[in-house]
């Protein structure tokens, strides 16, 4: 087995910074964990926040603390240091190479997505943001890896798209018909994702998008490493 990663993110129309962040960080016993982060409100405050987020996490990774405690602490730091009025959503996607399995940690409203063995289920348990109160629990569980997993995870701007203009956006329904005929790769899937939120916001997105997709394929590896990254520039 392989397990593929792709992330296709863009900032909301008219402002200078995109107040998500999406980190990759190898876990020191195997495995790599995705951590994805959307700072309250947008541009530079909310990708301060996010980032602050973000990086708490993925040194604690780094360091073998479990998600859940390393979510809990980053929900404690942004406390501490803006007195419990700033929040951010966060998300953690975990390839485990003890066990096996994909652990998936969520402080966000937005749903997971979860393809297996040709069905969608759709994680949306309530759960709140990092930030506003102290000892914040996240909603995580554990599933096995296996060929044809495909799981979605993403920011509400996602949700959002469309919103101005009464067409709001149908994530999982989009999901659905991007495999009517085949599974594309994860990149395929997140820029396809994303190419809908665009059409619906008539190419000026109403918010911060951010989209992570992790697959697990069949394919025969080689056992190396690989990480591709894109980044445009004015």
């Amino acid at each position: 087995m392989e397990v593929e990663i792709a992330v296709s993110k863009i900032k909301k129309y008219a402002t200078s910074n995109s107040g998500d962040t999406v980190e990759v960080v190898e876990r020191p016993r195997g495995g790599v964990s995705v951590v994805m982060a959307d700072g309250q409100s947008s541009g530079r405050g909310a990708k301060w926040i996010s980032t602050m987020v973000v990086r708490k996490v993925i040194a604690l990774l780094a360091e073998g603390v479990r998600d859940g405690a390393a979510a809990r602490a980053a929900s404690d730091s942004l406390y501490t240091e803006r007195n419990g009025k700033v929040s951010a959503t966060l998300n953690i996607l975990s390839v485990d190479g003890d066990t096996n399995t994909l652990v998936i940690t969520r402080n966000n409203s937005a749903p997971v997505l979860v393809y297996q063995n040709n069905s969608l289920k759709i994680i949306d348990e309530e759960s709140v943001p990092v930030g506003f109160y102290p000892g914040t629990r996240p909603n995580i569980i554990e599933i096995p890896l296996e060929t044809g997993l495909v799981v979605v995870i993403y920011t509400d701007g996602l949700v959002y798209a469309g919103s101005r203009s009464g067409r709001k956006m149908q994530v999982a329904s989009v999901l659905l018909d991007i495999f009517r005929d085949d599974l594309p790769g994860s990149q395929v899937i997140s820029d396809k994702l994303l190419e809908h939120a665009l059409v619906l916001d008539h190419g000026r997105p109403v918010d911060d998008i951010s989209i992570v997709v992790l697959q697990v394929r069949g394919n025969e590896n080689d056992m190396i490493r690989r990480m591709n990254v894109r980044l445009p520039l004015k």
